[in-house]
């Protein structure tokens, strides 16, 4: 691939993404599609989590890179271009998470539907008992807009505590005490759930509500 205001050699077709964002403002009419073709996938996967709702998520997406696109030129190179970028789709999500601030349980598709999301994987592999993904889901989607966001960058997208902050622009600290409070909040509505799993009917031992993220929700491992 030929990027405008890249030399050639040294690069070959892999130009980076700092590259495909210098290329892009200074006119180059493919850069930005490249960008999106590489990221989109898993700011699809960040949005969905964060809103709950796979039209509100395509919405956000939407909305984030045409952001993306008209302020490129303010991109600085002092955080790496996917921290930038997934900033811009949190941010997004968060505007219209605050828009619904007194509905905070949304529904939520049962998954079986396919004509209606982007191309690309889920952002996360269907548990055997889907009923199970469901309510998960569920609790995830009712945590505070600031805990659901920490855990979706933190616990399901796999982001170090650091990084995370960077993109919503808050404290370590801080970061690290939504992901507590939004883990603890969702291993008391979903103690059903395990108890049922070891047939006695309990809320989970403290141990267990304290564990990193509830039962049903996959993990990603930091990259």
């Amino acid at each position: 691939m030929t990027i405008r205001g890249v030399p050639p050699g040294g690069l070959g077709d892999a130009p980076s993404d700092a590259d495909l964002v210098r290329a892009h403002v200074a006119g180059d009419p493919e850069a930005f599609a490249e960008l999106v073709r590489r990221h989109r996938d898993r700011l699809w996967a960040v949005a969905l989590r964060t809103v709950g709702d796979r039209e509100e998520a395509a919405d956000a997406v939407q909305d984030a890179l045409l952001n993306a696109h008209r302020n490129a030129a303010k991109f600085r190179g002092e955080a790496a271009v996917t921290t930038w970028l997934h900033r811009i789709v949190v941010n997004a999500c968060l505007d219209r998470l605050r828009r619904r601030q007194a509905h905070p349980t949304v529904p939520l598709p049962d998954g079986n539907r396919d004509d209606d999301r982007p191309t690309g994987p889920e952002p996360a592999a269907a548990a055997p008992d889907q009923d199970t993904v469901l309510v998960v889901r569920d609790a995830l989607a009712a945590l505070p807009f600031d805990q659901r966001a920490a855990i979706v960058l933190v616990d399901v997208q796999g982001y170090g505590v650091a990084e995370a902050a960077e993109m919503l622009g808050v404290a370590v600290g801080t970061i690290k005490s939504r992901c507590a409070r939004g883990r603890a909040k969702m291993a008391m509505t979903l103690g059903y759930l395990r108890g049922n799993q070891n047939d006695g009917g309990t809320v989970p031992s403290r141990s267990e509500a304290a564990s990193p993220l509830p039962t049903g929700v996959e993990r990603r491992e930091p990259r």
